[in-house]
C-alpha cells in the first residue's frame, strides 16, 4: 500500500485528518482531536509529554505521524511549528516553560489568562472564515426562532447570544433541558426556525444529542466549535471553528465570544436595527422596540 502524501502545512493537515476521520481508530483519533485542539502545545512540547497530556502512549502519537505520511513526531511537529512563526512562538514558549508553582500566585493567573486571551484573539483574526461568518448572519436573517445549544463550560455563551438576539428583536430561545425536557425542546423547533450550537472539547453529550435530533428533524443547524473532528461539525450547515486557549483546564471565552458578538451586530446591521457608528446606551433596544412595535408582536423572545 504506497505511503500517503504528508500534508505540507496546518491547513492541509486538518482537511486531511477530516478525511480520515471515519478511518482512524480510537486511540489515533484521540491524538487528532488533542493536537487539533492544542496547536501550541504540540509545538513546543517533547513527545513524552504530549504523550502525558493527550493520556496515550509516546508510541501511539508516532504511530500518529506515520498515519499521515510523516517519517515520524519531528516531522509532525514542524508543522505546528510553522504554525507559529513571527510574533505568537516567544508567547507560546513561555507558556511552555510556566510552572505550575507560579499559578499559586492570582496576579500571574490573571496575566497568564489575559496572554492566552491575546494569543486566541491573534489566532482568531487570522484564521476565522468570514464567508462562513457571512453565511451564518444570511441564515439567521432568515430564520422564523432562533434556538440555542449550549451548555456547562459554553453556557455563558450561549446565555449571552440569546440576549444579544433578542435585543435585536429576533426571536431567541435557550435550549436549557428543564424538567429533563430536552426532547420536546427541540420537537417544539419550527420549520422555519435554526438551531444554533456551541460546545467545544469534551463536546457536552446533551448538546450533541440536540444537534443530532435538530437534524434528523431537518431543522437549519448552525455551530460555533473548535475543529472539523467536533461531533456537530458535520451536521451543520455553516460552522464556525474557534480553537480557544487554555490554562490548564479552564478554557479561555474571550475569542468566542468576539465570534457571537460579531455575528450578533452582523445580523442587526442586515436587519437595520444596529448602527455601531452612534453611541446612545439604549440604541439596540430602542430599535427593536420600533421593530416590535411594527410588526405588531410586542415581546422579544
Amino acid at each position: 500500500m504506497p505511503q500517503p502524501s504528508a500534508p505540507r502545512d496546518f491547513e492541509a493537515l486538518r482537511a486531511a485528518l477530516v478525511a480520515r476521520s471515519d478511518r482512524l481508530s480510537k486511540r489515533l483519533s484521540q491524538v487528532a482531536q488533542f493536537f487539533l485542539n492544542h496547536p501550541e502545545e504540540v509545538a513546543v512540547s517533547t513527545l513524552v509529554h504530549l504523550a502525558e497530556l493527550a493520556a496515550v502512549p509516546p508510541a501511539t502519537i508516532t504511530r500518529f505521524a506515520k498515519e499521515l505520511g510523516f517519517q515520524g513526531f519531528s516531522d509532525l511537529q514542524l508543522v505546528f511549528r510553522e504554525r507559529l512563526l513571527g510574533p505568537r512562538l516567544p508567547y507560546a514558549e513561555r507558556v511552555s516553560g510556566a510552572g505550575d508553582r507560579d499559578l499559586d500566585q492570582p496576579g500571574v493567573v490573571f496575566g497568564s489568562f489575559v496572554q492566552a486571551a491575546v494569543q486566541s484573539l491573534l489566532r482568531i483574526e487570522e484564521a476565522l472564515d468570514r464567508d462562513q461568518l457571512e453565511a451564518c448572519v444570511e441564515v439567521l436573517a432568515g430564520t422564523e426562532v432562533v434556538h440555542v445549544a449550549a451548555a456547562r463550560g459554553a453556557f455563558g455563551l450561549g446565555a449571552y447570544t440569546v440576549y444579544g438576539l433578542g435585543s435585536l428583536g429576533r426571536r431567541a430561545q435557550l435550549i436549557d433541558n428543564l424538567g429533563a425536557m430536552r426532547g420536546m425542546q427541540v420537537g417544539a423547533m419550527g420549520p422555519g426556525d435554526t438551531l444554533l450550537a456551541m460546545t467545544f472539547d469534551d463536546y457536552t453529550p446533551e448538546t450533541v444529542e440536540v444537534v443530532k435530533l435538530a437534524a434528523a428533524k431537518g431543522n437549519r443547524v448552525l455551530a460555533i466549535t473548535d475543529n472539523a473532528l467536533s461531533p456537530v461539525a458535520g451536521l451543520a450547515s455553516h460552522v464556525l471553528y474557534v480553537n480557544e486557549a487554555r490554562l490548564g483546564h479552564f478554557r479561555s471565552q474571550v475569542p468566542a465570544m468576539v465570534v457571537a458578538q460579531a455575528m450578533i451586530v452582523g445580523l442587526g446591521r442586515r436587519l437595520g436595527t444596529v448602527d455601531i457608528n452612534q453611541n446612545h446606551k439604549n440604541e439596540n433596544f430602542v430599535a427593536s422596540t420600533r421593530i416590535l412595535a411594527k410588526d405588531g408582536r410586542g415581546r422579544t423572545s
